[in-house]
């Protein structure tokens, strides 16, 4: 079967019509690769009659666009499964690679929405952290709209009271080259929590448009598309951030599904002297 051709198409899931919140920004249409139909048996994790588990690529947007079904993960995923609806259960980044669970049928996906809002799933991540962190750390800091950003969706951490709870246990596995490997456990799920509170501590993670050295790189990419002067500031074309597990047990099931970390995080960590 052959790859389906490029199309126009508009902003993706992470930004409705703009990217800068003032002066009015209009994101420019792009150019969206869309998914091979099959490359999706590839990434499937886990499936039985009521759910389906998928280890994301780190270019793949997770809802639902119009630029029809293969331009998104939950549109991959209902052609594959030959269903007229797929139920997302937790979502990531587009950036984010990792682990994502989708339910076939509304009872399920309501189960486990439910557990979500009760925190009793359970994520972990893998992350990659410019400097060196010394030691475990859990950042208890509430998050909402950064609105000093010129990022429209960029969030930050707020004074107590004005933002939502969010708590991430953040602990190294290798550090080196001024660089730390680290697993990320969250008890909640705030808009790129991880993301925030790693910048919060100063060590924001490799790669990251909105979070790393300066949320203006996001709009110069929005410009401009990947650059040289780009790579050379975030290292990495994505945010090095893939969840690696998710433990449906505390919602009552028996399932914990892991991924093994992205090849192109597994690639940095060796050329920087870091642990595989």
């Amino acid at each position: 079967m052959s790859t389906p051709p490029e199309r126009a198409a508009l902003p993706d899931d992470d930004f409705s019509q703009r990217a800068c919140a003032w002066p009015r920004r209009e994101r420019k249409p792009g150019r969206v690769t869309l998914i091979a139909p099959e490359a999706v048996p590839g990434w499937i994790v886990y499936e039985d009659e009521r759910l389906l588990v998928v280890n994301k690529p780190g270019d793949v947007v997770c809802h639902p666009s119009k630029a029809g079904p293969w331009s998104s993960l939950v549109g991959a995923l209902r052609e594959y499964a030959k269903l007229p609806t797929v139920h997302l259960v937790f979502r990531l980044d587009r950036e984010t690679s990792g682990i994502v669970v989708l339910a076939k049928d509304a009872k399920m996906a309501s189960r486990l929405q439910t557990a979500m809002q009760e925190r009793k799933i359970g994520k972990a991540y893998l992350a990659i952290m410019t400097g060196e962190l010394a030691a475990p750390i859990t950042v208890n800091q509430p998050l909402g709209d950064d609105i000093s950003s010129p990022v429209f969706v960029k969030s930050a951490v707020v004074a107590a009271g004005e933002g939502q709870t969010a708590v991430s246990h953040f602990t190294p596995v290798a550090s080196g080259g001024g660089f730390t490997f680290v697993r990320v456990v969250t008890e909640t799920g705030r808009k790129h929590q991880i993301r925030a509170h790693a910048q919060w501590l100063g060590h924001s993670l490799v790669g990251d448009k909105i979070y790393g050295p300066s949320a203006l790189l996001y709009l110069d990419f929005i410009d401009h598309g990947w650059t040289d002067a780009l790579a050379a500031k975030l290292l990495l074309p994505r945010q090095a951030l893939h969840c690696a597990e998710i433990d449906l047990r505390p919602a009552g099931l028996t399932h914990v599904f892991t991924a093994p970390l992205a090849e192109d995080m597994r690639a940095f960590l060796a050329t920087r002297w870091l642990a595989n």
